[in-house]
This record gives structure tokens, C-alpha cells and sequence, in this order.
């Protein structure tokens, strides 16, 4: 569904095309950007856009649309440009997962499980091994009770705390994406 802050992949890529291509920042993680990302766009982590937003609004025109995996992160990004004064910040409907369904250019890199299924890995891991431990050890499931609480409370504040822990891994890091990294590349295609 394509509202007035959003953007369908198909008119992205058009606009790629014919050389009207808007801003475009990538709120993935440095792990998830370096496996899959469009070309020609920024990696600014949205830990980073949330602390660093008003620096960015100095190098950021009307024509910004923000990417992540399926649109979650890109839309809290939005929320923190628009309310640092952005007048409007737009979302890749769908994410990268819509624009490479829809057959547009990725530029790829080493491949990497996206925080999704990292999350969904370690959660099902640890309830599996505490319910299975919990057979001999009285008490041992109860952790898995808490992941599970966890990952309610993950989809009903629409946060997730084990996703935050995952994306501060070596693994899911990447090259260091600062502000001063990211300011300067900005910096270098005005």
C-alpha cells in the first residue's frame, strides 16, 4: 500500500533511471548494507540517524527516502527526521526485500543472515535448549518463558532488545559507519 510517505519500488527504480534519483539512506546495519544494497545509497544505521539526526538535516534535501530490510526501521527513521524538522522523509515500500523482488540492481557483498533471522535463530535456540534442559533440570524452561515474553513485548512496543544485542556483534557490524563517515560521503555528492 503506497501512502504519501512512501515510495513503490517500481517508481524508485524509474526515477534511478532517468537520473531523478532522490537521497537515499539505508538504515540497515553496516553487516546487512555490505551483503545487499542499492546502489548509490548511504549507510547511516538508525542507531546513528536517531542520535546524530539534527547533524544530518544539514546535508539532507527534501528528497530523502530511507531503506531497510522491510520497512520497520526505515519508518522510525522517518518519525525521528520528520520530528527533527525533515519536512519529507519518505520509506522504500517493502525495503530491499520489494526492491530485489521487483528485479531492480543490488550491489552484494559478502552474504549475511539479516537481523530477522538472527534474531528468530538465537530466540528458537534458547527456548529449544531450555525446554529440552528443562526436562532434567526443574526451573531451566523458564528462560525460555522469558525469550518469549521478550519477543512479545518485542512486537507490542514494536522495539526488539535481542535484535539491538545481535547488531552489535563483530559479525553484524561491518565497516565502522560514524557520523563523520557518513557526513563525509554525504558531503562528497552535493
Amino acid at each position: 500500500m503506497t501512502t504519501a510517505s512512501s515510495l513503490s519500488p517500481t517508481v524508485l527504480h524509474r526515477l534511478v533511471q532517468e537520473g531523478r534519483a532522490p537521497r537515499l539512506l539505508d538504515v540497515r546495519t553496516p553487516g546487512e548494507f555490505r551483503t545487499a544494497h542499492i546502489p548509490g545509497s548511504y549507510n547511516v544505521p538508525l542507531h546513528t540517524l536517531r542520535e546524530h539526526r539534527a547533524e544530518l538535516l544539514a546535508h539532507l534535501d527534501e528528497e530523502v527516502v530511507l531503506v531497510c530490510r522491510s520497512g520497520q526501521r526505515a519508518r522510525e527513521a522517518e518519525r525521528a527526521l520528520a520530528d527533527a524538522g525533515l519536512p519529507n522523509p519518505r520509506v522504500l515500500e517493502g525495503g530491499i526485500v520489494a526492491w530485489e523482488g521487483s528485479g531492480a540492481p543490488v550491489e552484494r557483498g559478502p552474504e549475511r543472515w539479516d537481523m530477522e533471522r538472527q534474531v528468530r535463530l538465537v530466540a528458537g535456540s534458547v527456548v529449544l535448549a531450555t525446554g529440552l534442559i528443562g526436562i532434567l533440570v526443574p526451573g531451566v524452561h523458564l528462560v525460555g518463558t522469558a525469550i518469549g515474553a521478550g519477543l512479545t513485548y518485542a512486537a507490542l512496543s514494536n522495539t526488539c532488545a535481542l535484535g539491538v544485542l545481535l547488531s552489535k556483534l563483530p559479525y553484524n557490524r561491518g565497516p565502522r559507519t560514524g557520523i563523520r563517515t557518513v557526513l563525509a560521503e554525504l558531503r562528497s555528492t552535493r
